[in-house]
């Protein structure tokens, strides 16, 4: 069970989420899959990170 703390960055995190997601898809179509993409690797990295933190 995480922290009030780890809980306070986990919806900071998600509350900052639609506005990333609103500047991707005000960008040109030729720019917005490599901002998705590396959008998507950020999430990744984030939900392996969490993973391994809950595994200890």
């Amino acid at each position: 069970m995480g922290s009030v703390a780890d809980e306070r960055n986990e919806e900071a995190r998600g509350d900052a989420l639609l506005p990333r997601l609103k500047l991707i898809e005000d960008q040109p179509l030729e720019s917005r899959a490599a901002a998705y993409a590396h959008l998507h690797d950020e999430l990744r990295e984030a939900l392996d990170a969490a993973d391994r933190q809950g595994g200890r």
